[in-house]
């Protein structure tokens, strides 16, 4: 494409010997326009492309250096020579000084090396205009990314930053450019605090690439501690020479924030904001290393709360996981800040205590907690009661590791569940034949069900007055395949903590409304059952639904089904029990209230459920004495409560004549116990049945 070049000089023969000379010229090829006015090259200028301008400042509509400053102001980016006289360069040299490329003298236009130099000045200003273009794009680009940057030269000196680099270290482009690097790079160490030598200047003194650590901090000119992480390159000329070098970094603040949460997150329990288990390892091994070097001792207090299932069961979870929160407040308010409360999983927290003197130290703490979790907990509008049973080991006798330490504690504490509850216990070599007993009944438990190893007995209850049998009260047996026959008290707590009481509770139900309805096809039609529901089962969401499937598949008579609950099961909720035995109730199932006595007995409460039986617990029949009235006096006051309210009330653990003398002469209305029958099979309780029916 030829070079496109407007003449402007009123001069003939100038603009003739320009011509001629670039158009002969080797340099070319040249398209030469001209003009003789500065208003017909302005219109010139305007209407098309130009690629040089070549201006004679004696125009015949303007004169001097005011012809040059239009142009230049129409065409800043045009090159622009002027043509003087040899004699007369005065205003050729002021305008090259506001930005003209030059100048040709008359009388040497047609000089060979006028389009030779006409030819490198359009070709330097193209090659300017694409550093210029290529200048803008680099700083647009650097601009508008995320990363910080900043070089300097060859001495240290900053010559540049982009914006996120002005944002980043809180320096101007302006104010950083020429100041040492390491005035406006401060970088320290975050664990010691010491300086770091950046990276540039690594660079300039060994002349290869250095980048940082994860620890780098950048102290921003306002004093802001920044983390950052960053990547530096040399800068070499095309002799590849050190000219300087270039850094690119980035502020990861939020990065090391969502490392440190999530670093957090992975230690610390979600809900109670405690440690988890894999953080008390840690702090378990570290604690075991530091006894070995002072001598201290080590222990592990591992606490369970006492009949939390039946908590979360009746209230619901989000009930449940409040009181787990306020418990954890209560636990950490109970040990000191060197201690380690955390959680070990559902409602099982485990406390290190670190640098006792003795084991028996922790005894103190122990009583400090059970005092502290006696106090009710108060949720929204619930008062709740809550224990704990605690089971303690210490190192290095209990365990050398904190897996043999966890575990020992964990016995422990299974331990004093056992004895009762809400105590401690420490832990003793002999309690792991009783943790291994326990785990071998659980297990046998779970494959119980599937290989249908239960089985149920039947105890008859008896009319006192008329000695005939009114019903019978079922009463669960495993048949282990090894064991034998396995009675509720070896397996009944276990299935409860496990969660297995539901399912067991349902076949139960089922098994006993479908011996019910086996009985009624041989002509014993009068004869009910009596079910012992737990706690558990009582507080499931479903039961009402399971147990109306189960009356509905077997098609029992519901009349003759009758629910034994314990007082403390009915009064732990007291609106939710009364609207559970009303739907019951509703459905011509009969409820009574197992063990009365030794609960809540609270009197007030009797008459908002819709109770049919009143059982006296087997204790107190145990106390009459034939001799002694006053030892009778809670079983009489039971029975005159009983007549009062319309209740029948049946005597358990009838067991000699004496008692059951005391218990005719005061009107009981049923009785059952050895007296009458041990418990019986079906097939046993078939013919018992058949025999009574018959007599």
């Amino acid at each position: 494409m030829p070079y496109r070049v407007l003449i402007l000089s009123p001069s003939t023969d100038d603009v003739h010997t320009l011509k001629h000379a670039l158009g002969n010229a080797r340099d070319g090829p040249f398209d030469v326009e001209n003009a003789a006015t500065l208003t017909e090259g302005m219109r010139r200028i305007l209407s098309d492309r130009v690629d040089a301008i070549l201006v004679d400042l004696d125009l015949l509509d303007s004169q001097g250096l005011a012809v040059f400053d239009q142009l230049f102001g129409a065409a800043r980016h045009t090159p622009i020579l002027t043509l003087c006289r040899l004699d007369d360069e005065t205003n050729a040299m002021e305008a090259v000084q506001r930005g003209a490329q030059g100048w040709l003298s008359k009388g040497f236009f047609d000089s060979a090396l006028v389009p030779q130099a006409l030819r490198n000045i359009i070709e330097r200003m193209k090659v300017e205009r694409r550093l210029y273009v290529a200048q803008a794009r680099a700083g647009i680009t650097l601009n508008s990314i995320g990363d910080a940057v900043i070089s300097v030269d060859v001495a240290g000196r900053v010559d540049y930053l982009n914006l996120a680099a002005e944002r980043v270290t809180g320096w101007s482009r302006a104010d950083a450019c020429g100041r040492p690097v390491a005035e406006v790079l401060v970088l320290i160490d975050r664990v010691s605090g010491r300086v770091i030598i950046s990276p540039l200047e690594h660079i300039l003194q060994c002349g290869q690439a250095l980048n940082l650590t994860g620890d780098a901090i950048l102290v921003s000119r306002h004093g802001r501690h920044v983390p950052i992480e960053d990547s530096a390159t040399p800068i070499h000329d095309w002799d590849r020479q050190l000219v300087g070098a270039v850094m690119v970094f980035r502020d990861i603040s939020e990065t090391v924030a969502l490392t440190s949460k999530m670093r957090h997150l992975a230690q610390h329990d979600f809900l109670t904001k405690l440690p988890n288990r894999s953080l008390l390892n840690d702090r378990i091994t570290q604690a075991i290393a530091l006894s070995k070097r002072n001598g201290t001792c080590q222990v592990l207090l591992f606490l369970d709360l006492d009949k939390f299932k039946h908590i979360n069961d009746s209230l619901g979870h989000a009930v449940g996981d409040q009181l787990l929160q306020a418990v954890s407040e209560r636990l950490k308010n109970c040990v000191r800040t060197s201690d380690t409360v955390s959680r070990h999983g559902g409602d099982e927290f485990v406390i290190l205590m670190a640098s006792e003197r003795r084991p028996q130290d922790a005894a103190l703490t122990a009583e400090k907690i059970l005092l502290a979790l006696s106090t009710p907990f108060h949720i929204g509008t619930q008062e709740l009661h809550t224990s704990t049973s605690i089971g303690i080991s210490a190192f290095p006798q209990d365990g050398i590791d904190a897996t043999a330490l966890i575990k020992n504690a964990d016995t422990a504490m299974y331990h004093a569940k056992e004895l009762g509850r809400n105590n401690f216990q420490f832990f003793r070599p002999d309690m792991n034949t009783r943790a291994v007993e326990r785990q071998l009944v659980e297990t046998s438990l779970r494959r119980a069900l599937e290989r249908r190893e239960f089985l149920l007995y039947y105890q008859p209850k008896f009319d006192l007055q008329t000695d005939r049998i009114t019903g019978v009260e079922a009463l669960l047996r495993w048949a282990h395949p090894e064991w034998g026959l396995v009675m509720p008290e070896r397996f009944i707590t276990i299935a409860e903590e496990c969660g297995l009481i539901v399912p067991i509770g349902r076949w139960v139900l089922g098994e006993a409304c479908a011996q019910l309805v086996r009985w009624r096809d041989l002509g014993m039609a009068d004869v009910s059952v009596a079910v012992n529901i737990s706690a558990l089962e009582f507080r499931h969401r479903d039961f009402f639904g399971h147990a109306l499937a189960i009356f509905d598949a077997t098609g029992v008579d519901k009349a003759h089904v009758q629910l034994e609950l314990t007082e403390s099961v009915l009064m732990r909720d007291v609106a939710a029990s009364a609207h559970l035995l009303a739907k019951f109730k509703a459905t011509g199932v009969q409820i009574a209230v197992d063990d009365f006595g030794t609960g809540y007995s609270s009197l007030s409460y009797l008459n908002q459920f819709p109770i049919d039986v009143l059982k006296i617990d087997r204790s107190f029949v145990k106390a009459i004495d034939a001799g002694s009235i006053r030892n009778g006096a809670i079983v009489s006051a039971v029975i005159d409560m009983g007549k009062n309210l319309h209740k029948r009330v049946i005597a358990e653990g009838v067991e000699d004549q004496a008692q059951l003398a005391f218990l005719r002469k005061h009107r009981c209305d049923e009785g059952q116990g050895f007296l009458f029958s041990r418990p019986l099979d079906a097939a046993q309780m078939g013919a018992m049945l058949d025999k009574d029916m018959r007599a």
